[in-house]
Order: structure tokens, then sequence, then C-alpha cells
């Protein structure tokens, strides 16, 4: 067994890349501005947290329920597919590709939740659509991670993954910006849309179809198509997992840290996933924030967290994803803990925008992490692993958290569900060696 991935030193020793140009940068980066209406407003801030985990759809611990155990449904379809699709955009050459179709089957999802009116039995039929897009999202997002190793190199590569993330975060303001004074705050909202029939809901759903697809369309032309390895065969769908399983074989073989980063990220990543899956969920269920207080909150957190990811690309590049991570989850680790024992809005505004600052720093250098490791032309497969790793658990945090719900008979205990993932995930990432970093890497 190496002691660290041949795949890391090999990079050393091949040429520099030509620099990706600031339009290209800025493309890729724009992808993840449009997914910010999906995270953000439809699964964070707005439409899960204000509208399918209310009142009209059975109460907050029913909704918050059926919402938790249908992303984790999602998160098995996630393990399921995802290194195929990743393996098999490696061996087609159809990477933009398949990042352009999955986007817009996102789009079509999104759109789709204007069909779910506040009746408690369109409850399932709207946790299914956001989970449902939550795989196809991440689908997309296999595609997309793998593309940064097209725009960066072991030195920027830090710097490019927390333009990204920041992109994603300021994105967040502005549609959320956009969606509450058009729509949210008015009596009567733009096209002369209220709040009869859930419809103030339901438009933010077609808004945030369209954020999506705009800002989608400058990737699909700025970063060209892969190239087809000619000594890569075609593979059928069934033999694709028999690769997968060969794939993790020689890992544990010869690149065993490597696999060992992917369980520990599996955890840890499914913790930040229940953080913004039901971090609003418990503001207004458990803390007493009202519709204006969310999105007030939704905007100053997600700056704060563009600070945090823009800081780690910095922090990356001249200490190492690891140490970031680390320093990361402790972070969250304590000022989550600080929420379960606290009450009142002024308890959630502190150790809320805390949390905010720390999660962007952890899941850009995660990213990062897996991408100083990813060898050349299998950058799609590797990031495939490491959205199933990802997801492969991901019906833990969800489950923990509902589960603490049930046990103790109120929301806010959900936390505990949460704050025991994201420990579990550091201890198993404290024996992980680091890739190399920073001087001596293209």
């Amino acid at each position: 067994m190496t002691e660290y991935p041949p795949s890391a030193a090999a990079f050393t020793a091949t040429p520099a890349k030509t620099p990706a140009t600031k339009w290209q940068i800025t493309a890729w980066a724009l992808w993840d501005w449009g997914g910010a209406a999906f995270n953000a407003v439809m699964t964070t801030f707005i439409f899960t947290a204000l509208y399918l985990t209310g009142d009209d759809f059975g109460g907050a611990d029913k909704a918050t329920v059926t919402l938790a155990f249908a992303m984790s449904i999602s998160g098995l379809a996630i393990a399921l597919l995802a290194p195929v699709a990743g393996q098999r955009t490696d061996h087609s050459g159809r990477r933009r590709l398949w990042l352009g179709i999955n986007t817009l089957i996102v789009v079509v999802l999104t759109a789709a939740c204007f069909f779910v009116q506040p009746q408690e039995s369109f409850l399932l039929f709207g946790c299914m659509l956001i989970a449902a897009g939550h795989v196809f999202f991440e689908l997309a997002g296999v595609n997309y991670n793998a593309m940064l190793l097209q725009i960066s190199t072991k030195k920027s590569i830090g710097r490019i993954s927390g333009i990204g993330w920041a992109a994603g975060y300021l994105g967040g303001i502005v549609a959320l910006l956009i969606v509450y004074f058009a729509l949210i705050k008015p009596e009567v909202g733009i096209f002369g849309i209220t709040s009869a029939d859930g419809m103030t809901y339901r438009a933010v759903a077609v808004f945030s179809a369209l954020w999506i697809l705009v800002f989608s369309i400058p990737i699909m032309f700025a970063i060209p198509e892969t190239k087809r390895d000619p000594n890569m065969p075609k593979v059928g769908f069934i033999q694709s997992y028999m690769e997968l399983v060969h794939t993790i074989v020689r890992l544990w073989h010869t690149e065993r840290h490597t696999l060992y980063f992917l369980i520990s990220s599996a955890i840890f990543r499914d913790g930040l996933a229940a953080i913004f899956t039901f971090g609003a969920v418990l503001a207004v269920g458990s803390f007493g924030f009202a519709t204006g207080d969310v999105l007030i909150f939704a905007i100053a957190g997600n700056v704060v967290a563009a600070v945090g990811a823009l800081s780690a690309g910095f922090f990356d590049d001249k200490f190492g994803p690891k140490a970031v991570i680390v320093t990361s989850l402790i972070g969250l680790l304590i000022s989550g803990g600080a929420l379960l024992f606290l009450d009142g809005k002024n308890a959630f505004w502190v150790f809320g925008l805390i949390l905010c600052l720390f999660v962007g720093p952890a899941q850009s250098s995660a990213r990062t992490f897996m991408g100083r490791l990813a060898p050349e032309g299998q950058e799609g497969e590797i990031f495939g692993l490491y959205a199933t790793t990802g997801r492969a658990v991901s019906f833990l945090a969800p489950q923990l958290f509902g589960l603490a719900i049930v046990i103790f008979g109120a929301q806010r205990w959900g936390i505990i569900g949460i704050l025991v993932v994201l420990l579990l995930g550091l201890l198993l990432l404290l024996p992980v060696k680091a890739p190399p970093h920073g001087a001596g890497a293209h």
C-alpha cells in the first residue's frame, strides 16, 4: 500500500495546464449561483421551511418527519446512481452534456412544486418533488465538481472552489431578496399574486426554476466538452457497477487513505446537508422566527457563509484542506451544541451565524480534498464516488434528526442527531493523511 495516492504524486510530474480564463471561472461559478435557488430558496429557507412544513400540511413535527424520510430515500437513490453516472461520463466524454440534462430535470421538478397545494394530502407529493430534485441536483453536481479539475491546478483549486461556493451563497442572497420583496412581503405581489391558496410560495417555485435555468446556461458555452478517451472501452450499465467494484478494490490496495476520506466525508457532509435542510425549519418551529425573520437571517447567513467559503480558499491553498475541515467541524459542534440548550431568537442569531461561517469552509475544502486526489481522466468517477459516499449514509442525519424528535417529543431535539453525525465524521477524519498542496503542485 502506498502512503498516498500515486495520482497525487503523478500530478506534480505532469506539465502545467493552461490557466482557465476569468470567463470560464465565472461561468463555472454561475452554475452554483443558479443552484442557490434550489438549495437556499426551495430547500432551506422558503418553500420547505415556510410552506411545506407549515400548519397546512399537518403541522411542523409531522411535516418535518415526512420530509426527513423523503430525503433519506433520495440519498439512497444518489448512492446507487452517482458513481456510475460519473464513470460513464468519463468514458463517453459527455460531461457537459449530462450536466445540462440533469440540471434541466432539476428545473422541471422545481417548477412542478407549483402544483403542491396547501393541503395535508399534498405533503408527500411536495416532499418527493424536493427529494427527487436533490437526486438530479447531485447527479449534475458530479459533473460540475469534475469540471473544477478542468479550470484549476493543484495550487489554485482551493481558491477556485471557494469562489464557486461563495457564488452559491451570494446567489442565494440575491434570489432571496427578489423573492421577499416581489412575493413574500407585499400583500399583493408581482403580477397580482397573493397568499390565497398558497400561491405566494407556489410562485416561488416557478421563479426558482427560471433562476436555475438562466444561470446554468453560461457553463454550457464557456467550458469545452471533455474528450472521449479511446483507450476506455464502452461498458453497459450493469458492467459499470463491476467497474465500480474494481475501482474500490484498487483504492483499498493502492490509495487507502482516499477511501478513508470518502468514508469520513460521507458522514460529516451528511451532517452539513442536514444543517441546510433543517436549519430554517428549526428557526421557525423551535426558536420563534416569523417569515420576515427567516428571510433576514437567510440573507445575513449567506453573507457570512460566503465570507467563510472565500477565506477557506486561501487557507486551503496555504495549509491544506484537512486543517480547514477539522477546524470547521469543531466550530460546528460547539455552535450547534449551544443551540441545543439555548432559547430564543437572539441565541439562534448568534450561534446560527457561527454555523453559517463554518459550513462553507467545510464544504469547499471537502471538494478540494477530493480534487487533489482525482487522477486525470477519472475525475467523473472519483467525484461520482464522492457523491455516492456522501449519500450512501445520507439517510443517517435525517433519520437521527427525525428519530430524536419522535423520542424526545419536540422538534429542537433533532439537533442531537445532526451533532452525532458531525462528531462521528470528525473522529473518522482525524487519522486520514492530508493530500499534497501548495508548493510543488502545479
